[in-house]
């Protein structure tokens, strides 16, 4: 059963960084990408990137773009989302899923997911 763990949330200043991390586990295949997603109060969930375990290729939206950065250790079986220059709009939940769609910069393609992680930018 496939499980993934977040980590590393927490209050954090506008102008400051985070890093988040998603643990993967309790399945062989390495055929998979990993997503990052966020749900702010009142709104509807939002992907904001996306790495391929195969070959490393990532993706991120307009909203996130030149700020975060998404890694990956496939060792560790962990990706983590390392937040830069945060907003106060960046507060949400943030959490990592999994599919193993070749379409992963397609948010809908995601069926596995974790319990998320609370991220809250000060002003």
């Amino acid at each position: 059963e496939v499980q993934l763990v977040e980590s590393g949330g927490g209050l954090v200043q506008a102008g400051g960084s985070l890093r988040l991390s998603c643990v993967a586990s309790g399945f062989t295949f390495s055929d998979y990408a990993i997503g990052w997603f966020r749900q702010a109060p009142g709104k509807e969930r939002e992907g904001v990137s996306c790495i391929s375990r195969s070959d490393g290729t990532t993706f991120y939206e307009k909203s996130v773009k030149g700020r975060f950065t998404i890694t990956s250790d496939n060792a560790k079986n962990t990706v983590y989302l390392t937040m830069y220059d945060v907003e106060p709009e960046d507060t949400a939940v943030y959490y990592c899923a999994l599919t193993r769609s070749i379409y992963y910069t397609i948010w809908t393609e995601y069926d596995h997911w974790g319990q998320g992680t609370q991220v809250t930018v000060s002003s």
